[in-house]
């Protein structure tokens, strides 16, 4: 899968903006919400997420909150119509209950790993998530180079998945470009968000496209 990232969509045309890297080959709409405390950056919020739905986004909304507390952000962007929500293991007092009001809400629940977050605390909620994303850049801005250590956590994450025994997607996000797309996918990924790679270019199909021919070569 392949999440376009909005936080480098423009938003005076978001609604556009959407329509048109779904339709040129986008499989989901990814959210960077963040909250100027957890992460220092301020974005978007729920009401997007719903005037999206409303405008005629038909595409899973995957929503990714960089927010500290989240818990009643959860329940906003669920109404809204998330498809997905993930969230850090530093954002909640208690990891296993936020991730099960994801699912009660009735979405998809994900867990994100900073790049100084150990895999080691997946052990312990690995039963309830439906997503693993790791990010391989400091989260809080769009733009930054591939943290190139990310390959060995990814790899690290995926084998604890197969040990799961459980169909759990693994995510990656920032840096993601044409270029390190396969290496990225080697080591275990199967969804990728790319935000400027994407939305930087002069033809979102061609860069969605080159994206794909490196991943079948």
């Amino acid at each position: 899968m392949i999440a376009p990232s909005i936080l480098s969509a423009d938003f005076s045309r978001l609604g556009k903006e959407c329509e048109d890297v779904i339709s040129a080959g986008g499989d989901w709409i990814h959210f960077d919400v963040m909250d100027n405390h957890y992460v220092p950056n301020l974005t978007i919020g729920p009401l997007v997420c719903s005037s999206l739905k409303k405008y005629g986004i038909k595409a899973p909304i995957d929503v990714h909150l960089m927010v500290k507390p989240c818990d009643s952000l959860i329940k906003d962007f669920a109404e809204s119509g998330a498809d997905w929500i993930t969230i850090h293991p530093e954002s909640t007092e208690h990891l296993d209950r936020s991730l099960r009001l994801i699912k009660d809400c009735g979405c998809k629940a994900g867990i994100s790993l900073n790049p100084s977050t150990s895999p080691e605390c997946l052990d312990y909620i690995i039963d309830i998530v439906d997503m693993i994303l790791v990010m391989s850049v400091n989260p809080g801005f769009g733009r930054q180079k591939f943290i190139d250590s990310s390959i060995a956590k990814i790899k690290a994450v995926r084998e604890k998945i197969k040990r799961s025994g459980r169909d759990i997607r693994l995510e990656v996000d920032g840096g993601i470009t044409a270029s390190n797309i396969a290496m990225i996918a080697a080591a275990g990924a199967d969804t990728f968000v790319s935000g400027s790679a994407i939305f930087g270019s002069p033809s979102y199909s061609d860069a969605i496209g080159m994206m794909r021919k490196s991943l079948k070569a």
